[in-house]
């Protein structure tokens, strides 16, 4: 049975274009894979904490000499791990802001690349120990950043993105950047007629 991990990051709720645009995947998800079971969780009200002194103590620790304070750091990180472990294929929606990750996204992507348990490091150099999984990012920005052509040079989401999952294995990532969402404050385009090629282009990353 196919499994989808949903990360959502905005903080603006049901009014985040990306989360809009992430359910329009969901729902295109569900109907090309009857049975599929999809995972949620919400960055925006379940902030995960960030890397402390005893979070780093604990993950270059054996597991079976881990204290009570090395096991409470790494609580929130050994369920994210396992939730991805988990899935065939991870959604995640998010804004750009200021040209890079949101500063939770970060710190979720802090407690998932984790030596011996997402990477390891051997004589060649490190290696990324989750295979045979997708990644699919949804980013809405204000500012239109296309990779290729010069605009695209102020996207740090989508490299990094790319480049970090790579790292503990996952190669199949595809960015969808829903840029350009300015426009509608300024009264160019409509949020429909904004939202029309996006949604086209989720639905058909739902199918794959």
């Amino acid at each position: 049975m196919a499994s989808l991990l949903k990360i959502d990051v905005s903080p603006r709720g049901g009014h985040s274009y990306s989360r809009q645009l992430g359910q329009t995947f969901v729902e295109g998800w569900q109907a090309a894979h009857a049975g599929g079971t999809v995972v949620e969780r919400d960055l925006a009200k379940n902030q995960p904490t960030f890397v402390d002194l005893p979070w780093i103590a604990g993950a270059f620790t054996p597991p079976v000499e881990h204290t009570d304070e090395h096991k409470a750091a790494l609580k929130q990180s050994d369920e994210i791990i396992a939730e991805i472990k988990a899935a065939d294929h991870i959604l995640i929606t998010t804004p750009l802001y200021n040209f890079q990750v949101p500063a939770v996204l970060k710190a979720w992507i802090d407690h998932a690349v984790r030596k011996d348990l997402t990477f390891d490091y051997t004589e060649k150099g490190p290696v990324g120990l989750l295979k045979g999984k997708k990644v699919t990012v949804i980013s809405a920005s204000g500012g239109l950043y296309v990779q290729g052509e010069p605009s695209g040079a102020y996207d740090y989401l989508t490299p990094y993105i790319k480049f970090i999952f790579g790292f503990i294995g996952i190669t199949d990532v595809t960015v969808l950047s829903a840029g350009g969402a300015s426009n509608i404050r300024y009264g160019k385009i409509s949020e429909e007629d904004w939202k029309k090629p996006f949604e086209a282009q989720a639905l058909e990353l739902a199918k794959a």
